[in-house]
């Protein structure tokens, strides 16, 4: 009724009062905010400023060892000393002195500051006759900095009464370490640097499960502990109630890759907010009420940290003061008594109002703080005084819960989850010792981020033995990082290193080029009696026809002057015909043919027809390959040592069909620069990067010692898999390639089979390698294609797993399996922008409990495997443009290569690896790189269109010696 009575007392309340609307806005202005503070362009405009803190990981129970902490707090340096026993952090042993810091040295010269800091440390080691062994130091530096490093951060600007010259703008970890080395203790490193919110939340996760959000709000304070024990006169202990900060802020790990102001493009960083400053731009305008206003006028910062001033202890004292001193003069408080006391600043402390806010004891403490400063108040005096505290607190509590449902949600959209599931440690006299304020907090975060679950965690000792705890985790990291960096170090190829696979790939192709030297090389250079690439003139009607399995495909494509239009049917090859006889086979291959034309009306014409023809064969000539061995189920009989263009002829004529006209017989290599060669007459390249791979170019037909003639140029196959085969990259085949390789068949080699006096050269397929004694892939193919980069990547995980560095140690059975991770885990996991959720996600499905370390850590291996495969491919293809640029006598060559395979197509980076380290090492060449549309149906047609231009195949086999 006292309340209800009175209007001015309703007018303040409902001042005071933020509604659920309006804390929503305030909740988006604070992610807009947040926004604003990572990115890089307008970092330098933001209030909320999101710095980077350079600490990507929690604690994960195994830390151990003896550390050192520094804490510089407002009156008084801490330090402390701190042993964890690699227990799950349950029972840290912690020592601490403290120095209180004389007020000539919190605003001299900073020199003096750090000297002073450093005395202390030696002091405080002196008192406990410490080892001599490296110790690594944590400092706890509770100012704004920009931060570089963990161990870099500059000043940016001074507060809590602190104002030493010459410290603002200066690397703060380096003054701190030259004053520890003026003093001679070498053996002391500081290796981080933090705040009192990090190590807030670096305690909270002591406990098992992560903590991944910290909130300060208030005086921080660590409870007394009883049964102290004294240790050379020093406590042995956890730490004593101590004040350290008296403001507002909070901390989150963000996904690093938001956090532009670093380089860190993968995992997660501890982002400091700093949202003290939050609203400094006016965004908080139409919160703030007189008696705010009044408050931010006398501070010694006007206009600066309003979101600070609204929540923050050191101000919610003077808000109820000045609240008061308007109530009173509108003579609805304190009538009949002099209130010139509380015209007086500071006279209403904060712990005053938390007092007067209890159900129980606060009307007599509002009393007795009231007549304390000479007031006379009434009982309704006490009870408007009382509600007016509880609505300063009340927002205060609600401000806070509003920015802690900015960062929950920006978490949960940034992570890509329906649903945030996530620990929050909470410090700060505001939220640990009063139960109104903590309820107030929890329920209103929920309504505003009802898509998170957060649960609130009292920090113990955030300064002490949080940036202990940031300490440690820098150390394990530090460690593990020079073990996965030794782990991985073979596979990070140098320049020199790929300059040098360029010029061993040059040396194959010359010795695979000569006549005498062809049967040593490891590439091949196999002629395929191609002699010309599209320009454009080629018109007409061709049937292509692409048999690589138990389906095949048909195909009509009509080349017309400015597009190429296709038609095609996919056939069955039923088992019985794939294991009859051969020329049942190759009826049935007609009979699909006739069917297809006779759908196309094309009956009554005789077209020139490609022939995709994917097993191994011997070729002698552009329409001529004899079958080697048949592969893919196929076993029809009659057909080995057989050329397979004569086979399918004799069952056109067998069939009456004579409307056919076959005029070369390719594989998908060639077929890829022939059907990329019509969209760009410079395409005279063409390269497989998919399940296999392979390269083939027009070479001048003067070097090609394998067939005769010297005009012209002429396709030729590498087949260049097989590279390294004699050897010559055994310097660049690590553990882990060799495990892969003597898993397959024939390890360490790719071996030809060359039926007896035959020249020519080998049908294959760059997509389809064959597991065949005899006929298996080579080494270089093993470092590059998409069948192997899986198995290697997986070979470096149980490594990893070995010395404990992923998983915890734990086994991993199913990664025992062979094949088990596939090569398109690669290209999803580095997908940039995946969430590490859904990389979690992949590794759930094989049964591997990976934590988001393990997942930055898998991400990163699989991120080398296909950078150093892009590389090589690079370096093979730097060898082929050279050599085409030195052929011609340019000293520029401008070329296209095109291009097909799923690895090459669907990996997020590989394309942009090769072509950047293409650039490097062929430096002379201009590439251009241009995707296959179906190079082996359209490429195949393109290859006979080519042939039936008028010009005739130049070159031919040597004479067999028999």
């Amino acid at each position: 009724p006292a309340l209800m009575s009175c209007p001015q007392v309703q007018r303040a309340l409902l001042a005071l009062t933020v509604p659920l609307e309006m804390l929503q806005a305030v909740k988006g202005r604070m992610l807009q905010a947040m926004r604003k503070g990572l990115s890089r362009q307008t970092h330098a405009q933001a209030n909320v400023r999101m710095l980077p803190t350079y600490i990507c990981s929690t604690p994960d129970g195994s830390e151990k060892g003896d550390l050192l902490v520094v804490e510089l707090c407002q009156s008084h340096v801490r330090t402390l000393w701190v042993t964890l026993l690699g227990d799950g952090n349950q029972s840290p042993q912690v020592m601490y002195k403290i120095f209180d810091t004389p007020e000539d040295i919190m605003k001299g010269k900073g020199e003096a500051l750090f000297d002073f800091i450093a005395q202390c440390v030696r002091q405080f080691l002196a008192g406990i006759s410490s080892p001599q062994h490296r110790l690594p130091l944590g400092f706890v530096f509770p100012f704004s900095c920009r931060q570089t490093r963990l161990d870099k951060a500059e000043l940016i600007s001074w507060s809590k009464g602190f104002s030493c010259s010459d410290v603002e703008g200066k690397d703060v970890v380096q003054l701190l370490q030259s004053a520890i080395n003026k003093q001679e203790l070498y053996h002391v490193d500081v290796v981080a640097l933090m705040n009192d919110t990090v190590g807030t939340m670096m305690t909270c996760s002591m406990g098992g499960e992560p903590c991944e959000v910290a909130l300060v709000v208030g005086e921080q304070r660590a409870p007394r502990v009883p049964g102290w024990w004294v240790l050379g006169g020093l406590r042995w202990c956890s730490p004593p109630l101590l004040p350290a900060d008296t403001g507002t802020n909070s901390c989150f790990m963000a996904e690093a890759q938001q956090v532009e102001m670093a380089e860190e493009t993968s995992g997660r960083m501890c982002v400091n907010t700093e949202w003290g400053c939050f609203g400094d731009d006016g965004t908080l305008s139409d919160v703030l009420t007189p008696y705010d206003q009044r408050v931010d006028q006398e501070s010694s910062s006007p206009g600066e940290r309003r979101f600070e001033k609204l929540v923050g202890s050191l101000y919610l004292g003077e808000i109820v003061r000045h609240a008061l001193t308007a109530l009173a003069a509108e003579k609805a408080l304190f009538i009949g008594s002099s209130v010139a006391v509380l015209r007086t600043k500071d006279v209403l402390k904060t712990q005053q109002v938390l007092e007067i806010i209890d159900n129980e004891e606060g009307m007599a403490k509002a009393r007795g703080a009231l007549e304390a400063l000479g007031l006379r108040p009434s009982e309704r005096d006490c009870c408007r005084v009382q509600q007016i505290c509880r609505a300063v607190v009340s927002r205060a509590a609600a401000l806070c819960a509003a920015g802690l449902a900015a960062i929950l949600s920006h978490m949960c959209q940034s992570r890509e989850l329906e649903r945030l599931v996530v620990n929050v440690g909470v410090d700060g006299e505001l939220y640990q010792g009063h139960t109104r304020f903590r309820e107030i907090l929890q329920s209103v975060t929920g309504l505003l981020a009802p898509e998170c679950t957060a649960t609130l965690l009292p920090s113990v000792d955030g300064t002490g033995q949080g940036a202990a705890m940031v300490t440690a985790v820098t150390l394990r990291l530090a460690a593990q990082r020079r073990e996965v960096d030794r782990l991985l170090a073979p596979l990070r190829l140098s320049r020199t290193d790929l300059e040098r696979v360029q010029v061993l790939m040059r040396r194959e192709m010359e010795l695979g080029l000569g006549r005498e030297s062809n049967a040593n090389a490891s590439v091949r250079m196999l002629p395929t009696y191609v002699c010309g690439t599209p320009d454009g003139t080629e018109r007409g009607e061709f049937l292509a026809l692409d048999l690589g399995g138990t389906n095949f495909r048909v195909l009509v494509v009509r080349v017309a002057q400015d597009d190429i239009r296709m038609a095609s049917e996919i056939y069955v090859i039923p088992t019985a015909i794939m294991q009859g006889t051969g020329e049942a086979l190759f009826d049935h291959i007609i009979e699909c043919i006739m069917d297809f034309q006779l759908k196309q009306d094309l009956m009554e014409q005789v077209l020139p027809l490609g022939f995709t023809f994917s097993f191994p064969c011997q070729q002698l000539g552009l329409d001529k390959a004899v079958l080697l061995t048949w592969t893919k189920g196929f076993s029809a009989s009659g057909c080995v040592g057989q050329d397979v263009v004569h086979l399918l002829r004799e069952a056109a004529q067998r069939k009456k069909h004579l409307g056919l006209k076959v005029v070369a017989v390719v594989n998908d290599t060639v077929g890829t620069m022939m059907s990329c060669g019509y969209d760009d007459p410079k395409c005279e390249i063409g390269l497989i990067v998919g399940t296999g791979t392979n390269a083939c170019y027009m070479e001048e037909m003067q070097n090609v010692g394998t067939v005769e003639g010297e005009q012209g140029r002429m396709c030729i196959n590498m087949e260049w898999g097989a590279f390294g085969d004699n050897g010559c990259l055994d310097d660049i085949f690590t553990d882990f390639d060799r495990l892969v390789d003597e898993k397959t068949i024939n390890a360490g080699k790719q071996r030809w089979a060359r039926a007896p006096g035959w020249g020519g050269g080998w049908l294959g397929g760059g997509c389809a390698r064959l597991r065949l004694p005899g006929l298996c892939p080579g080494r270089f193919e093993k470092l590059i294609s998409g069948m192997y980069l899986g198995e290697i990547v997986r070979h470096i995980l149980l490594a990893l797993v070995k010395k404990q560095l992923l998983f915890r140690g734990k086994p991993c059975p199913k990664l025992q399996t062979r094949d088990i991770f596939q090569t398109k885990f690669l290209s999803t996991i580095e997908i940039d922008g995946l969430a590490l959720r859904q990389v979690r996600a992949i590794l759930q499905d094989l049964e591997l409990q990976a934590s988001f370390e393990d997942s930055v850590l898998v991400r990163e291996v699989c991120q080398t495997v296909s950078l150093r495969a892009a590389q090589l491919c690079a370096a093979g293809l730097a060898a082929v443009v050279e050599k085409m640029r030195e052929n011609r006598g340019l000293a520029r060559l401008t070329v296209t290569v095109g291009v097909d395979g799923t690895l090459y197509k669907m990996h997020p980076r590989f394309s942009q690896h090769l072509q950047q380290m293409l650039r490097d090492l062929a430096p002379n060449c201009t590439v251009t790189f241009l995707q296959s549309e179906d190079g082996s149906g359209k490429g195949a047609a393109l290859v006979a269109a080519v042939a039936c231009r008028g010009a005739e195949p130049r070159g031919q086999p040597p004479l067999s010696p028999q």
